[in-house]
Order: structure tokens, then C-alpha cells, then sequence
């Protein structure tokens, strides 16, 4: 099996450690997959997971779509041998019947051995990636990963306050939006009226994060929200209904207005999508959708997110 790629796995900001909520498992800040990590190894400082005090043992974990597990099931019971030299291999956890692979590698120069695990969860699949370099595969040996496996616990939510924590900024108004969830820990975060389980477009909800380097021009800025709004995942058919340059919090800013048909029931939504340029560094980016017919009511909590979004320190 081939590794997965995380779909949230770079540029990621972790801080401190949490308790231990289940057993000895600890679980890293904003996610619902945690495990009692390897001897030596800490809560990590720059991605969801653990690592080794010289950084060169990592365990990353992350969240994937709960159609990701059947997969990887798919994938090894159509080749239940493996192949060049992936040893596959499965083990039971408190979360489920893990499915995991090993293999030897390099990273750079360096010989490394790595590991892939994936889990279920309640509208996820846990995903854990492991790099262990093999000068140091006597202490974490095959074995201890193994074990470090076996202890996979997840968790049914994280709160609100834990998750907003890890954010570039606060959150002041949730705007009554009930259903708060990260997509990348530290980068962006939906507030919505749905769930994982219903979906997300027969309701309002929003989705903030943060984005890269974004044009200083502002004809430039006005093509480059339109060209980021048209192209919002998730939303067919898409028509620009409005589009202009404004001011939010102070700060110069561009919104843009589409309409458009989303999920599998092909709902009717309109689409607010606000950036906040920065001059230098990550601009904010909010991206907002609601049926239709609820429009006008969303909008208004819609604002109330955005004007109530303030920098930290």
C-alpha cells in the first residue's frame, strides 16, 4: 500500500500537551485520534503528533474522510502480500481493527523506517505516519511501534474552545453556530448548523482559515478573489453576483458573492467568500454558503463571525 498522503499535514502550528484523557493515551491538541506515544517522544511543536527531542523521531497523526479506511481495506485484501518490500499488516485498538504497513526508506541520506497506519473513527479515519531513523530502530523497534499502535484510542469531539485555541486569532462570535470543527489544526476551522454525518450544504456554515502570500495590487487583488471564489470546492455552476473591494476591521478587504448548486442533493446556495489582505505574512480568508431560501438570516451571523475575528496578543 502506498502512503497516504495527509490531507492536512504541512504548515500546521501545535503547542502545548494535552493530559491524558484515556488510559496513557495522549492526544494532540484539536484532534480525536491519540495514543500512548513511543519512550522519549513529545507532543511536537510544528504538526499534529510527536517527536523525539532532536526532532528526528516523528509521529505525525491526522484526520482523513471516513471513506479513506474502506480503501486502504479494499487495497490490502486485494493484495493481501504486499509488494516492493511493503510488509502490510493489521492489529486490534480500542478504536478498531487498525491496518498498518512497514517499510525502509531515506530521508536525504539518512536510512529511515517508516510506518503507516489508518483507523476508524466516527466520521473519520485516523491516520498515523511514522519515521524512525535506523540508528535509532534498537530502542523503537518494530515491536514498540506495534504496541504504540495497539494503543489507538479516539474521542467523539474536541470542544470549541480547544480547537479556536490553536488558531491564528480569536474567535469572539460563533454567531450560534453549534458544530465547530478543524479541517487543518492551526490553519482552518467550519462552524456550521450541519454535521459530518448529515453534510454541511443543506445548512449556513463557515469555513475560516488562513492562506499565503496574496497580491498587494488592487486590481490584482480584486481578479485574485474572484479567480479563489470560482473556484470554492464543492460548488457547481457557479455565477459571480457581486464583487468589490471593502474594509474589514479596519483592514483592506475584498468580498465576493456567488451563486451556485452544492452537494449531492444539488442545493441552491449563495456563497460570501471575505479576504482580509495582509500586507506581509498569512491574509485571512472566510468562505461562508447557505441554501438559498436562508440567505438573509445567514448573512447576518455570517457578519457577526467575521467582524468578531480579532488578532491574538
Amino acid at each position: 500500500m502506498k502512503l497516504i498522503r495527509p490531507l492536512a499535514a504541512l504548515a500546521l502550528l501545535v503547542a502545548s500537551t494535552l493530559p491524558a484523557l484515556a488510559a496513557d493515551a495522549v492526544f494532540p491538541p484539536g484532534l480525536r485520534l491519540g495514543m500512548v506515544p513511543l519512550v522519549g517522544l513529545s507532543t511536537a511543536k510544528t504538526f499534529p503528533g510527536f517527536e523525539s527531542e532532536d526532532g528526528n523521531v516523528k509521529v505525525l497523526i491526522t484526520e482523513l474522510p471516513p471513506a479513506a479506511y474502506g480503501e486502504v481495506v479494499s487495497a490490502f485484501n486485494s493484495n493481501p502480500a504486499g509488494a516492493n518490500g511493503v510488509k502490510q499488516d493489521k492489529i486490534e485498538t480500542p478504536a478498531g481493527l487498525a491496518y498498518f504497513t512497514t517499510e525502509s526508506g531515506k530521508a536525504g541520506d539518512t536510512p529511515v523506517r517508516r510506518y503507516s497506519m489508518i483507523v476508524p473513527g466516527a466520521g473519520f479515519s485516523g491516520y498515523v505516519a511514522v519515521q524512525i531513523p535506523e540508528n535509532a530502530t534498537k530502542i523503537h523497534t518494530d515491536e514498540a511501534v506495534r504496541q504504540m499502535f495497539a494503543s489507538v484510542v479516539t474521542r467523539k469531539q474536541v470542544s470549541a474552545d480547544e480547537q479556536i485555541a490553536l488558531m491564528p486569532f480569536k474567535i469572539t462570535d460563533l454567531a450560534d453556530f453549534k458544530d465547530v470543527r478543524m479541517l487543518a489544526p492551526g490553519s482552518s476551522i467550519i462552524l456550521a448548523d450541519g454535521d459530518e454525518s448529515t453534510g454541511y450544504e443543506s445548512k449556513p456554515f463557515m469555513i475560516l482559515g488562513v492562506i499565503g502570500a496574496t497580491p498587494q495590487a488592487a486590481d490584482d487583488r480584486a481578479r485574485f478573489a474572484q479567480e479563489a471564489a470560482l473556484q470554492i470546492p464543492g460548488v457547481r455552476e457557479s455565477r459571480v453576483t457581486m464583487s468589490e473591494p471593502i474594509r474589514i476591521n479596519g483592514q483592506q478587504g475584498f468580498e465576493t458573492r456567488i451563486d451556485g448548486i452544492s452537494g449531492k442533493d444539488k442545493t441552491a446556495v449563495t456563497v460570501v467568500q471575505w479576504i482580509r489582505f495582509s500586507g506581509g505574512g498569512a491574509s485571512l480568508r472566510i468562505i461562508a454558503s447557505a441554501p438559498r431560501d436562508q440567505w438573509p438570516t445567514a448573512f447576518t451571523r455570517f457578519r457577526a463571525v467575521r467582524d468578531g475575528i480579532q488578532p491574538k496578543g
